[in-house]
């Protein structure tokens, strides 16, 4: 018996549907969907109409929610075919999408060219280059490197490597300190509190306007308090102190070193530079998300251009980069509810880590990591630093005239508007206008813009001043001279268009030129030394250029003021002549043929000095000569000779003084020169000369 019960539950049994439910002798409807109420409750909800078993036991109000209404897709318009066209077109244009043999539908070829701030050839811009030889790879992206001949690009390549193994000793570069883990106390390397207050005020004095990255009256506390007590600080504070340190001295003359702190400039700056170096080792920065370490890494890297090779400050730049990222300062503090202190610090930080990043991006030859569409961050207040305060709980009320924070937030205004300029809209390519009046409007926009909130406040007399009406000037200039310039490079601009624009060329030049010999801005040399305005290598390539193959349209008088104005930029910029970077040889080159093209022996033209330099370098195999000191003796984790706390000397007594010549270039480069498009340029005039 038992055996045959459990041979009937073994059996599979027909499960019916569960019946309509009935109310006396009417039938009840099912809803194709559950009730609010059930769907509320997450029971099951037998969808009985017009109320359901269980809101009907419970007792329950039973309410059906209608579907919503399926929308069939609608068919594409003519305008949205041809927008589908034109984006397709673009992407192919860009490598992004492989061409299709025929053509969409709605696709018509554009009936004019449109007039952008950039210039781009699609088939060079499709793929970057590679240089391959003896086992080694190296990708080459930038428009300006891409384009040059492979085998002064190669050689530009070695002698940099070549340079680098020469100065290596230990361990080069302060990744590979952080990588290796180890540590060691920088007590003896602080100064005095007499000296640290000394370099806190050159700081503030010199670097700070053009940086704005750290809040003045706190940081004065720390440094009060810790260059007294150094045995207790925090190693993040320690970081903080030696950056400053360090970019003072970076910032001061051999005469100030030696007046105000008994050393030479190139002394402090060995003993800064490593324990900088090494405090940031300290600190574990590439596992923090502490805000004063990205700061210090910051105002580590902005000095460092010229200590350390392109490549590796591309690096070291990319690694703020990725520290930033990952602390969320791409993306506005006050969206992400930050307090209204750290809302304005973090967006201050942010907007040097830019041009940082753009200033890298160009030297290397690589694509800027930071790209235009990933980043919402909103510009910093225009407010001075006693407006803010750690803790504070409302946002400061924002003024309308001159302030501590000027020259940065011009600076970001215009750079805002190169930044929209390639970088795509929402519907629409990289920022183009269908003709030149409209961008004259948009540029016209922009500097009403800049002109009505900074300049209009600007004192003359005010050295930061000064040097923000020079920059935002000039970028304006810039972007009319970047409207014209495809024109030149299709070889149809006429010789009123010429002369407009070599106009242009020279009223930019002779902003840099103003500038750089201004006596008030003797405290901001470290950054007017080298190229800092916007449009400066357009307008020396273009002159430059037109001084090589237009001699036409130029009178003997405007061409020897071109050229008195080209002797000037290379007085005043000396990293031109001193420098090994590709860059600068390439362009030493192009100077050297336009004045061959110029010189006549008959009529006993003076070969002038710069010239006579640039030609003896071209004959020379190595430039060993020309390399900086501290390269030769500081880019190494190999700390200097140990001080003693009586002397604090710290270097051997035949270290060579370093020059104030150190490059750094703290602007936005996301319009820096289009070295594609001048290359291509001048490759087309050589190919002219051979033929």
């Amino acid at each position: 018996m038992a055996g045959m019960d459990l041979q009937k539950r073994s059996r599979p049994v027909a499960i019916a549907p569960v019946p309509p439910h009935r109310t006396g002798a009417i039938d009840v409807a099912l809803m194709p969907y559950a009730c609010q109420t059930c769907a509320k409750r997450k029971v099951k909800c037998d969808k009985a109409s017009p109320t359901c078993s269980g809101c009907r036991k419970g007792k329950l109000e039973c309410l059906y929610r209608k579907s919503r209404p399926q929308y069939r897709k609608r068919k594409l318009s003519g305008d949205l075919c041809e927008k589908l066209a034109r984006y397709e077109h673009i992407l192919q244009q860009h490598g992004l999408l492989e061409a299709v043999a025929s053509p969409s539908a709605g696709e018509t070829p554009p009936s004019q060219e449109l007039i952008s701030l950039r210039w781009a050839d699609p088939e060079t811009a499709r793929n970057g280059k590679l240089l391959v030889g003896q086992g080694k790879s190296r990708y080459i992206y930038s428009n300006f490197w891409r384009n040059l001949e492979d085998d002064e690009l190669q050689h530009a390549s070695d002698e940099e490597e070549e340079d680098n193994q020469a100065v290596s000793h230990v361990a080069s570069g302060p990744l590979t300190g952080a990588f290796m883990g180890y540590q060691q106390s920088l007590f003896t390397y602080h100064p005095t509190h007499v000296q640290a207050m000394i370099l806190w005020e050159n700081h503030i004095e010199n670097v700070e306007p053009l940086c704005k990255i750290i809040h003045i009256p706190s940081t004065r506390k720390m440094i009060q308090m810790a260059s007294q007590q150094p045995e207790i600080i925090s190693k993040t504070d320690e970081y903080l102190l030696f950056a400053i340190y360090h970019f003072a001295v970076f910032s001061m003359t051999e005469e100030d070193c030696v007046e105000k702190l008994g050393q030479s400039r190139a002394t402090l700056l060995q003993r800064y530079h490593f324990a900088t170096r090494q405090a940031l080792v300290n600190a574990s920065f590439l596992k923090t998300t502490e805000m004063s370490v990205l700061q210090s890494l910051v105002l580590f890297i902005l000095p460092c251009r010229h200590f350390y090779d392109s490549h590796t400050y591309w690096i070291l730049t990319g690694v703020a980069v990725r520290i930033a990222q990952r602390m969320g300062l791409h993306r506005d503090g006050e969206k992400l509810g930050l307090s209204p202190f750290d809302v304005q610090m973090r967006r201050r930080l942010f907007y040097q880590l830019l041009p940082l990043d753009g200033n890298a991006s160009v030297l290397s030859g690589t694509g800027i990591s930071v790209m235009p569409d990933a980043w919402d961050t909103q510009p910093p207040l225009n407010i001075n630093d006693d407006q803010i305060w750690p803790g504070m709980t409302e946002t400061p009320q924002e003024q309308s005239g001159a302030t501590d924070m000027i020259f940065c937030l011009s600076r970001a205004c215009i750079g805002r508007f190169f930044t929209k300029a390639t970088r795509p809209a929402d519907d629409a390519a990289p920022w183009q206008f269908k003709d030149y009046p409209n961008a004259e409007l948009a540029i016209m926009d922009a500097e009403r813009q800049v002109e009505e909130k900074y300049i209009r406040y600007c004192d003359i007399v005010n050295p930061l001043h000064f040097l923000t009406i020079g920059l935002a000037r000039s970028g304006i200039t810039a972007m009319r001279v970047r409207t014209k310039l495809p024109k030149v490079r299709n070889q149809t601009a006429t010789d009123a268009e010429m002369k407009e624009l070599f106009y242009l060329a020279q009223k930019i030049m002779d902003t840099d030129a103003a500038t750089c010999t201004n006596t008030g801005l003797r405290k901001y040399r470290w950054h007017v030394r080298p190229f800092f305005l916007w449009g400066l290598w357009d307008s020396m390539i273009f002159v430059l250029t037109s001084l090589w193959k237009r001699l036409s349209l130029l009178s003997p008088a405007e061409t020897e003021i071109a050229w008195s104005q080209v002797e000037q930029v290379y007085n005043n910029h000396d990293e031109l002549l001193n420098s090994r970077r590709a860059l600068h040889v390439a362009f030493g080159r192009l100077t050297v043929k336009a004045w061959d093209t110029h010189r006549l022996p008959s009529r006993g033209v003076l070969e002038p000095a710069f010239i006579t330099t640039l030609r003896s370098q071209r004959k020379r195999k190595s430039l060993n000569s020309s390399a900086s000191p501290l390269d030769r003796n500081t880019d190494t984790m190999t700390p200097p000779i140990e001080p003693s706390p009586a002397s604090d000397a710290n270097a051997s007594s035949d270290t060579p003084s370093v020059g104030v010549n150190l490059d750094i270039d703290s602007d936005f480069s996301l319009a820096a020169a289009d070295w594609m498009f001048w290359d291509q340029l001048i490759r087309d005039y050589q190919t002219q000369d051979d033929s």
